[in-house]
């Protein structure tokens, strides 16, 4: 799961953040300056920042500077609407978006899940000896753990495998018998409604619309695909 960094020298503000992430299954680190939440950063493994601009002892926009040195996770500024010229400086010393206080529950998850597909589907992130992923989809094979957008979804054991064998071959046409050999270990006779039934299943769990399938898509007479950019 991903960890985000919580900075904001308002200790309410810092809470209701902390509230609104881990309801989400995210991991959280609370930090109330500059100068905490560069020293959190060097000393874990962070995925996301959400970081206030006006702070005592080291500002946001010089935290952000200087988290810029050594890391490319996303940052996401928390600015009062009278500080559009430090919203300005922020994108522009490396700041990926901002969010105008009072925010909006909604709004603040929507940014950081949109944060994090983008860093994790262009390789920012460590994704480390197990993880695959395709677009937002992504397999911990060595925790067994599948996410898309970051949330955790419920796979069988068959179901998991399918799109192990697919999430491993991005743009790989397989068969149905294919599949149903190498997942099931059996001789493929009469394969194709089994595998078709799993696939739809599948569909449901990752797909945000099922009947338009952006990842798993079927190539007609031939079989099925992860498609590398969700297209």
């Amino acid at each position: 799961m991903y960890t985000i960094l919580i900075c904001d020298d308002d200790r309410d503000i810092v809470s209701a953040l902390d509230i609104y992430l881990t309801s989400e299954g995210y991991d959280t680190i609370k930090t109330y300056n500059g100068k905490q939440a560069i020293q959190a950063a060097e000393t874990h493994e962070i995925h996301l920042v959400l970081m206030d601009v006006m702070m005592p002892e080291l500002d946001g926009i010089r935290a952000t500077a200087k988290l810029r040195e050594g890391s490319n996770v996303p940052i996401i500024l928390l600015t009062a609407k009278s500080e559009d010229t430090d919203k300005i400086l922020g994108l522009n010393i490396g700041a990926d978006d901002y969010i105008t206080k009072p925010f909006n529950p909604l709004e603040v998850i929507a940014r950081v899940k949109s944060q994090l597909r983008r860093y994790t589907s262009l390789g920012g992130a460590d994704k480390g000896p197990g993880l695959i992923t395709v677009g937002p989809i992504a397999m911990d094979d060595s925790a067994k753990v599948v996410t898309v957008d970051g949330e955790p979804i419920s796979l069988t054991p068959i179901e998991y495998n399918i799109l192990k064998l697919l999430l491993s071959h991005p743009g790989q046409v397989f068969s149905s018998a294919q599949i149903y050999e190498q997942v099931w270990n059996d001789p493929a006779y009469g394969s194709e409604n089994t595998v078709a039934v799993h696939i739809r299943h599948l569909r449901e769990k990752i797909e945000i619309n099922p009947a338009e399938p952006r990842y798993l898509k079927v190539v007609w007479g031939l079989g099925y695909k992860m498609e590398k950019g969700g297209n």
